[in-house]
C-alpha cells in the first residue's frame, strides 16, 4: 500500500506542475503535505518534517548555489568564460570539447560534492554553448555525467565512505576498481548516448548568457582559469591535503575549515570581485549590481530544490525506505545484484543517492559475511544503484531541468536515461569483477 501511496504521489507532482501548470516549489509543498499524512506520520509532525527536509537540503547548498551564481555571473560578464571557451576549442578542436568536458567533470568530481561541483560548471558549459552555437544538452551531458558517477561510486564522497566503514571494504581497492568502471560508465552515458540528444533545443538559464566581447577586452587566459578553477583547486588541495595529516592536529582542523565548500566560495567570490572586477576596471557598485541580479535568477531554483528536499524528508520519515529494503531482502538474486535493485529502488522512491545507498547497507550488510561477496564490489554495486533513474522526487533532477531550462519531457528523456545508463553500465561492471576475481 505504501508503495501505491508513493507512486500516486510522483503522478500527483507531475500532473500538478505540468497539467496544472503549478509552480513546481507550490507543487511539492503540496504533495510532501499530502504523502505524509496518508503514509501515517502523525499531524504535528508532518509540516515539521517538511521544514526539516527544506532547511537540510538548503542548509548545505544556499550558500554555495548563491555565491556559485555570483562566480558565474562575474566570470561570464567579465569575459573571462569567453576566454576559457576560447583556449579549450583552440586546444581540442570543437570535435572534440564534449570528451574535453567529461575528463574536466571527472577530475573535479573526485573531491567535490556534485550539486558544488554542478554550479561551479555550468558556466563553462553554457559559455561553449553560446560562443559556438551548440546544443547546451549535447554539449553539457558528459560533463554531468562524470560529475554524477564520481558522487555515487567513488571516495571521499559520503555514500560509498559509509559503504566502505560498514561493509569493511578497503578504501584503495574500491577506489581502483571504482575508477576502472566509472570510465566506460561515462564514456558510454556521456559522449555516446548524447548523440541521440542533439535534437533537444532548449535556452538554458540566461544568468550565464554574456556579451561577445572583442578579445582585447577580455581577461588574461591565467586570470580566467586561476579564478573560474579556484575554488575547484582549493578544495582538490584541501582533500588531498587531508589524506597526509593526521586528524588530531591543529593543521587538520585548520585544512578541514579551509577547505569547507561556503569558505571556499567566499574566497573564491572575494579573489574573483578583485581579479575579474576591480581589477579589470569595474567599480565595485557594478560587481554588486551583477552579484544581485545572478541571485535573483537562481531563486526560484532555490525553492524548487528545497521542494524535493522536502518530499525525500517525508518519505524518509514514514520509514518508507527501511520497509522497501526489508521487503526485497529476502528475493532469490545474486548478492551484488540484489544490493543494486535495493539500492535503486529505494532511489527512485524516495529521491535521494545517499539514502539510497545508506538505507540499503544497513539491509545487505548480514548478506556480504554470510556469501562471501567482495565488499569493495558490494560498495561499487550499491553505489550504481543508487543512482537509478533520477526523476521529480530528486533535486538534481530540478537542478538541471532549471539551468537547463527544459521541459519535464526532455529531462527525463536526457538526465534521468543518463543516470539509468550510469547505474546499468555500473552494475555490469561490477558484475565483470566479480567473474574475474573468482
Amino acid at each position: 500500500m505504501s508503495l501505491i501511496i508513493i507512486l500516486l504521489s510522483i503522478i500527483l507532482l507531475v500532473l500538478l506542475a505540468t497539467w496544472g501548470k503549478i509552480n513546481p516549489f507550490l507543487a511539492f509543498l503540496i504533495v510532501s503535505i499530502v504523502a505524509g499524512l496518508c503514509l501515517g506520520i502523525p499531524l504535528n509532525q508532518v509540516v515539521a518534517s517538511v521544514e526539516k527536509g527544506m532547511g537540510d537540503t538548503l542548509g548545505s547548498l544556499v550558500i554555495v548555489i548563491c555565491l556559485g551564481a555570483m562566480l558565474g555571473k562575474l566570470v561570464a560578464n567579465s569575459g573571462a568564460a569567453q576566454k576559457i571557451a576560447m583556449v579549450l576549442v583552440n586546444a581540442v578542436g570543437e570535435k572534440y570539447i564534449q570528451w574535453a568536458l567529461m575528463v574536466t567533470g571527472f577530475i573535479i568530481g573526485l573531491p567535490l560534492f556534485y550539486g558544488i561541483g554542478f554550479v561551479l560548471m555550468v558556466p563553462l558549459i553554457f559559455s561553449i554553448v553560446y560562443k559556438y552555437k551548440l546544443p547546451a544538452v549535447y554539449i553539457g551531458l558528459p560533463m554531468l555525467a562524470a560529475l554524477s558517477v564520481t558522487h555515487g561510486y567513488l571516495p571521499p564522497h559520503p555514500s560509498p565512505v559509509a559503504l566502505v566503514v560498514q561493509f569493511n571494504a578497503s578504501m584503495g581497492l574500491t577506489l581502483l576498481y571504482g575508477m576502472a568502471i566509472a570510465i566506460p560508465a561515462i564514456i558510454i552515458a556521456g559522449p555516446l548516448f548524447s548523440k541521440a540528444l542533439k535534437g533537444i533545443n532548449c535556452e538554458p538559464l540566461k544568468i550565464f548568457q554574456p556579451d561577445n566581447l572583442p578579445e582585447d577586452r577580455l581577461p588574461g587566459t591565467a586570470n580566467s582559469f586561476l579564478t573560474a578553477l579556484f575554488p575547484v583547486i582549493l578544495l582538490m588541495g584541501t582533500t588531498v591535503a587531508a589524506f597526509f595529516i593526521s586528524p588530531d592536529t591543529s593543521l587538520a582542523g585548520m585544512i578541514s575549515f579551509v577547505g569547507n565548500p561556503s569558505f571556499v566560495m567566499i574566497l573564491a567570490l572575494a579573489l574573483a570581485t578583485f581579479s575579474l572586477g576591480t581589477k579589470q576596471g569595474k567599480k565595485m557598485t557594478e560587481i554588486m549590481v551583477v552579484y544581485g541580479e545572478a541571485v535573483k535568477d537562481v531563486a526560484m531554483i532555490l525553492l524548487i530544490i528545497a521542494g524535493a528536499g522536502a518530499f525525500k524528508q517525508v518519505l524518509t520519515d514514514s520509514g518508507m525506505s527501511a520497509q522497501i529494503g526489508e521487503k526485497l531482502q529476502h528475493l532469490d538474486l545474486h548478492p551484488l545484484v540484489l544490493g543494486w535493485t535495493i539500492a535503486a529502488i529505494v532511489r527512485v522512491c524516495i529521491g535521494s543517492a545517499t539514502v539510497a545507498g545508506l538505507t540499503t547497507a544497513g539491509v545487505i550488510a548480514p548478506l556480504i559475511v554470510q556469501s562471501h561477496v567482495d565488499p569493495n564490489l558490494m560498495v561499487l554495486a550499491v553505489g550504481a544503484g543508487s543512482l537509478a533513474f533520477s526523476h521529480v522526487n530528486d533535486s538534481g533532477f530540478w537542478l538541471f531541468k532549471e539551468y537547463f531550462n527544459l521541459s519535464i519531457k526532455d529531462t527525463i528523456k536526457s538526465w534521468s536515461i543518463m543516470e539509468s545508463i550510469v547505474s546499468v553500465v555500473g552494475l555490469i561492471g561490477v558484475l565483470i569483477f566479480d567473474f574475474l576475481l573468482k
